[in-house]
């Protein structure tokens, strides 16, 4: 037998998780962050490198994935996720008040705190988007993902909010005080949240018939991932995730920087076009879930069909942005929202149907292995968005100084930028058009299937 659908009340369950787990995140890659450039007087560098080493640890997320396969159940490895995370946070904060008299053995406990937090947020997130993947019916997907990222987000920003207000004015004591009580917080919402979520669910069930499952735990990891990625559509859609997510992430750095050198814009003004492109990807996320929903029945597409066009809205937008490298005329303000619009529609689309290929294989039966794809994805999009932010100021910089003006160089570097969107694009239409994909199309109409195909 399978697993019953979640719905909408568990879906929500799963956003408060996702949202805890941002919360953690957001004060140790940006609170932290400001405390050690700022009041610490320590190199930009060295919170930078922490950041991309807590993405470069995130390579372990098939692994986790895998683990969670094994067992069956998500719910020990997002709990025990979260754990690791909020110890993670908890050193990262003793570790930075400790930087003040011994910036050596300071910045020593930081790599380590900055790996557990990697490990948590690797054995948390892939183990619920699989969940996802597993309980989720089809015609939810692209609300759910939508759901469960907006609540991220929203964790993001309630929580740099109140921890601002907390630790105004700062002081290393309040700095712990506040970090262990966050860390104490998200674990316990995390546990009410996934009280009984699993609780209808016997493990000989989930992977269906039973010489399948005795099969699956007889494989070690090396022999699952390797059965994963002997599947060509999830090859393919690794090399989607990277592209994407990298053309995604090199722009953070770039944008507010280019908008101040090329257009004039003062710190604010660079800070409230940011503003604007975050309203743009939240529209664009906005728009992939009302497309997804059942009064619409599929009159605007399917969800491959939103992911290509994200992708190639995205690489038109930057192309605006080298026109507006090049002009002080261009409308820099409306072309950001609509790349935040393009941005926010492909990401959205692309986490369901990443939600859709966890469960099939080559041969339309990877039922089993969701934890495992999960993982490869999770750690393609890591270090995606590792490599993003130091290619994108390292592009910029080597623009800089082989064209030596400011205007060209922004507008090479877009240019640049563009072109991994159309290849994202023209990865994610060879997607759509392979033999898995053919068979289980999904259509945001709900669970309805093409010629052969299974609604489960």
């Amino acid at each position: 037998m399978n697993a019953p659908f979640f719905g909408w009340f568990q879906i929500i369950r799963l956003g408060l998780i996702q949202a805890c787990l941002g919360a953690v995140v957001v004060v140790t890659t940006s609170t932290l962050n400001r405390i050690m450039v700022v009041e610490l007087a320590l190199p930009a560098l060295l919170p930078g490198f922490l950041v991309a080493w807590h993405y470069a640890v995130q390579m372990v997320r098939p692994r986790m994935g895998f683990g969670a396969d094994k067992g069956q159940r998500s719910t020990p490895w997002m709990m025990g996720g979260m754990v690791v995370l909020g110890v993670g946070g908890v050193m990262a904060a003793w570790a930075t008040v400790w930087m003040a008299t011994e910036p050596v053995y300071g910045a020593l406990l930081a790599v380590l705190s900055f790996s557990l937090i990697g490990l948590g947020v690797s054995a948390c997130g892939t183990s619920l988007l699989a969940l996802m993947a597993k309980r989720v019916p089809d015609e939810r997907r692209a609300p759910a993902a939508t759901a469960v990222w907006l609540m991220m987000i929203v964790g993001f920003a309630v929580t740099a909010g109140v921890v601002g207000k907390l630790i105004d004015p700062y002081s290393p004591e309040v700095l712990l005080q506040v970090s262990a009580g966050l860390s104490v917080f998200t674990s316990l919402i995390t546990a009410l949240c996934l009280w009984g979520l699993e609780k209808n669910v016997e493990p000989q069930a989930v992977s269906g018939l039973s010489e399948a499952n005795e099969r699956l735990q007889k494989q070690d990891f090396k022999a699952a991932f390797k059965e994963v990625w002997a599947d060509p559509a999830a090859r393919t859609f690794t090399v989607f995730v990277f592209m994407s997510m990298l053309a995604y992430s090199a722009q953070d750095l770039i944008l507010e920087p280019f908008a101040g050198a090329v257009h004039g814009f003062t710190p604010g003004q660079t800070t409230q076009l940011s503003g604007w492109h975050h309203m743009g990807v939240l529209v664009g996320m906005l728009s992939v879930a009302g497309a997804g929903s059942r009064w619409v029945a599929g009159r605007l597409g399917s969800v491959q069909a939103w992911m290509v066009g994200g992708c190639l809205f995205s690489a038109l937008a930057t192309v605006g942005l080298v026109s507006s490298a090049l002009s002080a005329e261009w409308p820099l303000k409306a072309n950001v929202v609509f790349l935040g619009v393009a941005n926010g529609a492909f990401s959205i689309a692309a986490i369901a149907t990443m939600m859709r290929l966890a469960g099939q294989g080559a041969d339309g039966s990877g039922r089993g292995r969701e934890g495992t794809r999960m993982g490869l994805w999770g750690a393609a999009q890591a270090a995606a968005f590792g490599l993003g932010g130091l290619l994108g100021t390292a592009a910029s910089d080597l623009a800089h100084a082989l064209l030596g003006e400011q205007r060209t160089a922004y507008a090479a570097v877009f240019g640049l930028q563009g072109l991994m969107f159309a290849v994202s694009a023209a990865v994610a239409l060879r997607l759509r058009q392979g033999p898995a994909a053919q068979r289980t199309l999904l259509r945001f109409d709900g669970p309805v299937m093409l010629k052969g195909g299974s609604s489960s």
